[in-house]
């Protein structure tokens, strides 16, 4: 594979440093210009200010770059020829010299392959709504059950089918945990009235748990870490119930399949909210990032042991057996249209 990891990121990652990695569809796709190039300075700066050395992933001119420079973040950000890239056009990309943003499923794996334990994002791709009807799922899914990296996010985007989703998840032998929560997050909203089977309440604690992952060895699989936007940084669920139903009709009307719904109903979210969901979803980003700089900085200081782990916990009513999780148990779903959902890849 043709990739270069940038200077910064080699010798922090040779030295031991912690490093967090970053995606790039944001940038190119998932906010207006000028704003996604400001933002993506942004967060590079909340990982440092936490510890860490940020990685930002893309793909320039045919090489996967692991660590962006200002020229590389402005032509992501500015040319608007930026293709999107899942981890499945990673081989075509390369090969043709595109340019193009990451996805989850490409940063994951260019992150996992560049020695990178850790990567925020803002919320994972899951199973779409009418699954039944479509087989739409993301591609993230399959990917987070193949690669060693503890994604930090703000639970999988409300616009999908959230149940069926954590079923997936645990089905392709995914971790989940809420951080500070006993309820899975729903990307604009703080819960999405789903449980989760464990909840861990600091940075340190999470790195217990990627180093119980390296010390049990096995199968490789990612560990999400479901970090909340703030409930009064939130979407009113009242507001995003009443134009996500609009949203999802309105696609319905117009024949929007595939890989064109998310970018969709985002936009229609998006309009229709008067730019609260754009808010709200950068305010988890946020949260995402200066949470993955502590944990990743509580990983690389080795804090975080063996043994019960000082902050963590299974989620109020389970009962895990010695070593293992328990099964979900049914949740309530709240107002938060996470009953079924339509959404990211």
């Amino acid at each position: 594979m043709s990739t270069q990891v940038s200077e910064e990121v080699r010798e922090a990652l040779h030295e031991g440093r912690p490093v967090v990695a970053l995606e790039s569809t944001i940038i190119a796709h998932g906010l207006p210009r000028p704003r996604n190039l400001a933002v993506a300075l942004e967060l590079e700066e909340l990982v440092r200010a936490g510890g860490a050395v940020p990685a930002t992933i893309a793909v320039v001119d045919g090489t996967a770059r692991v660590g962006l420079d200002r020229a590389a973040l402005i032509r992501i950000a500015e040319d608007p020829a930026v293709r999107k890239l899942g981890h499945r056009d990673l081989a075509p990309a390369l090969a043709t010299g595109v340019t193009g943003a990451t996805t989850v499923s490409a940063t994951a794996w260019l992150a996992d392959a560049a020695g990178i334990r850790v990567f925020a994002t803002g919320g994972l791709g899951g199973v779409h709504r009418e699954w039944t009807d479509t087989q739409d799922e993301s591609a993230d899914l399959r990917l987070l059950a193949s690669v060693g990296t503890t994604v930090v996010c703000a639970g999988v985007k409300s616009i999908l089918d959230v149940p069926a989703t954590l079923q997936r998840l645990e089905t392709l032998g995914v971790t989940v945990v809420g951080y500070g929560t006993d309820r899975f997050p729903g990307f604009y909203l703080a819960s999405s009235g789903e449980p989760v089977d464990w909840t861990l309440r600091t940075p340190e604690a999470v790195a217990g748990v990627i180093r119980a992952q390296d010390r049990l060895g096995g199968p490789r699989a990612a560990l999400i870490v479901a970090n909340p936007v703030p409930v009064a940084e939130q979407l009113d669920p009242a507001l995003h119930d009443r134009v996500l139903a609009g949203g999802l009709a309105a696609a319905k009307e117009k024949g929007i399949t595939g890989q064109a719904v998310t970018p969709f109903l985002l936009e229609y979210l998006t309009v229709h909210t008067e730019g609260a969901s754009l808010e709200a979803n950068l305010a988890a980003v946020r949260g995402n990032v200066r949470l993955a700089a502590r944990i990743a900085a509580a990983y690389g200081a080795g804090t975080g042991g063996a043994g019960t782990t000082p902050g963590t916990e299974p989620a109020p009513g389970s009962e895990p057996a010695p070593g293992a999780g328990p099964s979900r148990g049914s949740g309530s779903a709240s107002g938060s249209g996470s009953a079924s959902g339509v959404g990211g890849r």
